[in-house]
């Protein structure tokens, strides 16, 4: 890096966030750690409803804090008479507008993308909701799960009774909300050096998950083979990409779907050859392998594995995921975050260190930074 040059190549880039939770705090929490300046907008009082979620780390919740790391934070009423007044030199040098609210909310407020542009032309306002600015769905109210569910994506998985499982992660906040919204910022950047135009950009979460599920989509519409829940390669419907338990009751995650990882798998495991065969019955070969890895202790099989080709993985819970040496090595955790003298490791964001700002050590306290951001 060239000495006195900042390798975070959006250090010259001023973002006003006026989202809560986590689809928008979690996109600007990404433009933060690529050295933007970050102003988080809150209502008086009691602030992003994060704030007051369970557990604590220090005032605030530890969601929070994690969401919000290195952020400045102004605490205004956007109903009251002078917010539009009081917001309008910040507006007039920002770069970026991150909002969250339902269609027609920021429009009323006298905050919308006209408003904006007209104060700010070259201004890049991305609008997150959960099911775009257009369309019959635009108003109703929903949450991850629903997204999921509509989408198709949710039914795509179930259980040993046919229902379909709650995912462990808030995919449509984050795969269908946060990162389409950075990327799409990002682009609109880029879009900006080049002819000087500021874009409105709609994030529909809703929409952004049905890419998600392009293997599902290529099987229905080219050969109007629509998957089901659990029936498909990677939903499993296979042998190949399948969770089995083992003797003590621990669980072993084998997708060794190609041909050479199946044949490698097969031969560690003993498999009968009856059971290999493309044409055998998938349930039957499930049942078979399932009964092979049930004989043998999780510690026995991956002996068995050590050196072989098979993509095969004992499932690690959350503690002992964050203990992986390889973890360690590639440094996930190595950034903190502080609050009241109490660190923790900072949220890993697919941000390469090569782009990454300093060090982010504290959430903000709930319009700490109002008087001096708007006396500027």
């Amino acid at each position: 890096m060239t000495p006195g040059v900042s390798n975070a190549p959006l250090d010259d880039i001023r973002v006003l966030d006026f989202s809560t939770l986590l689809p928008g705090p979690f996109a600007s929490l990404m433009l933060a750690e690529a050295g933007a300046h970050v102003v988080k907008i809150e209502r008086p009082g009691r602030g992003d409803e994060m704030r007051s979620y369970e557990p604590k780390f220090g005032d605030d919740s530890v969601n929070f804090a994690l969401l919000n790391a290195g952020k400045k934070s102004i605490a205004i009423d956007l109903k009251a008479k002078d917010s539009i007044a009081r917001l309008r030199p910040l507006i007039a040098e920002a770069d970026v507008v991150i909002e969250q609210f339902r269609p027609g909310v920021m429009d009323r407020l006298g905050l919308g993308y006209e408003a904006m542009k007209a104060i700010n032309p070259k201004i890049i306002y991305c609008a997150v909701t959960g099911w775009g600015q257009t369309g019959p769905k635009a108003m109703i109210a929903a949450h991850d799960l629903n997204y999921l569910a509509e989408s198709g994506i949710l039914g795509l998985s179930a259980d040993r009774t046919g229902a379909p499982i709650i995912p462990p992660v808030l995919i449509a906040d984050l795969a269908a909300g946060a990162y389409p919204a950075m990327t799409n910022i990002l682009l609109a950047l880029r879009k900006r050096d080049r002819t000087g135009e500021g874009s409105y950009i709609d994030i529909s979460m809703g929409d952004n998950l049905l890419g998600l599920a392009y293997w599902g989509l290529g099987n229905g519409f080219a050969a109007n083979d629509w998957p089901g829940g659990s029936d498909a390669l990677v939903t499993g419907g296979s042998p190949r990409y399948q969770i089995y338990r083992t003797k003590d009751d621990r669980y072993l995650a084998a997708a060794p779907i190609e041909e050479k990882f199946w044949d490698n798998f097969c031969t560690a495991i003993e498999l009968p050859a009856a059971m290999r065969a493309p044409d055998a019955d998938w349930k039957t070969a499930i049942d078979a392998v399932g009964k092979i890895i049930a004989g043998k202790t999780s510690i026995e099989w991956m002996a068995i594995f050590e050196g072989k080709d098979v993509c095969c993985s004992i499932v690690a819970s959350l503690k002992d995921a964050v203990a992986d040496p390889h973890v360690k090595a590639r440094g996930l955790l190595d950034r903190k975050i502080a609050v009241n003298g109490r660190t923790i490791p900072a949220i890993p964001v697919p941000i390469s260190t090569t782009f990454r700002s300093a060090e982010r050590s504290s959430p903000p306290a709930l319009g700490a930074d109002t008087d001096a951001i708007l006396s500027k």
